[in-house]
């Protein structure tokens, strides 16, 4: 059994997991980039003699209830949340990591005060919060990004925190500040760099959970709002056809689900890496 397990073979079968995770995420990066090349109609372009059509041979997707070609729409629909998920991550993150390496390296009445601000903040819900500031000031997409974003750097500020504190008692750390250097310097050019694996993995999963939250939003009909394709609100258009027109929640269903798991995937890879190999 042991053997089986340590296989040189097996080993290499699993290490593909996390490159196909990565190549799919980047083709789904770069079918949104290119949508207006790859899109075979335009995104608004109605054929009403064709509404609600199964997918075939000139719609690849099917059809919705006015015609417009769904595939062109997943496309750009992948546009909004895709960037959705990608720069919400990105403001969580960089929110995350300034809190977590404050709290983790000043210590003492500032570090107490930070977290319990972290703490109460994950002790609300994030999605019902989200409903409730998007349904009072109906969000553009950019606000969409920042309010996603807002919410959503509170683990990343603890396994900062957590990091920084190991990291600060480190030699060359210890060094650092007996030569005198500052603890912004201390800070930038000695602990961050540490960090970097952490904040890796924590941008991932925020990519990941940044669509699903776009898409919940958006599927109860808060979130980017018609006719701005995003495939949360494809989802919420087709709920009510989804026993006769399957296939208008099959396909942006399945790019939630396919960018969720590359996300994911890509970041337990990262989280599962060796210390030894991200120094090479």
């Amino acid at each position: 059994m042991a053997l089986v397990a340590t296989h040189p073979g097996h080993a290499r079968r699993g290490d593909r997991a996390p490159g196909l995770a990565a190549l799919a995420l980047g083709a789904l990066v770069a079918a949104a980039a290119l949508a207006p090349l790859l899109a075979p109609f335009a995104v608004d372009a109605l054929d009403l003699a064709h509404r609600r059509s199964a997918p075939s041979g000139t719609h690849w997707f099917g059809t919705d209830e006015l015609g417009r070609d769904v595939f062109t729409r997943v496309l750009f629909g992948a546009r909004v949340s895709l960037a959705v998920g990608l720069i919400s991550a990105a403001v969580s993150v960089l929110i995350g990591a300034t809190i977590g390496a404050t709290a983790g390296y000043a210590g003492r009445w500032l570090d107490d005060v930070l977290m319990r601000a972290t703490d109460a903040m994950l002790c609300i819900p994030r999605l019902p919060l989200l409903m409730i500031a998007a349904a009072f000031v109906r969000p553009s997409v950019l606000l969409l990004v920042i309010f996603v974003g807002v919410v959503g750097w509170m683990e990343t500020a603890r396994v900062v925190r957590a990091s920084v504190q190991s990291l600060a008692q480190r030699d060359y750390v210890t060094a650092a500040r007996a030569m005198g250097a500052s603890p912004w310097r201390v800070v930038v050019r000695h602990v961050l760099p540490g960090v970097v694996p952490v904040l890796a993995v924590a941008t991932t999963l925020a990519v990941g959970r940044g669509i699903l939250l776009e898409s919940a939003l958006s599927f109860f009909g808060v979130g980017v709002q018609p006719p701005t394709a995003s495939w949360g609100n494809m989802l919420y258009q087709a709920q009510t056809t989804m026993s006769s027109e399957p296939w208008l929640a099959v396909f942006p269903g399945a790019m939630i689900f396919l960018s969720v798991l590359a996300c994911n995937a890509v970041g337990d890879a990262v989280g599962g890496e060796p210390m030894s190999s991200r120094r090479r």
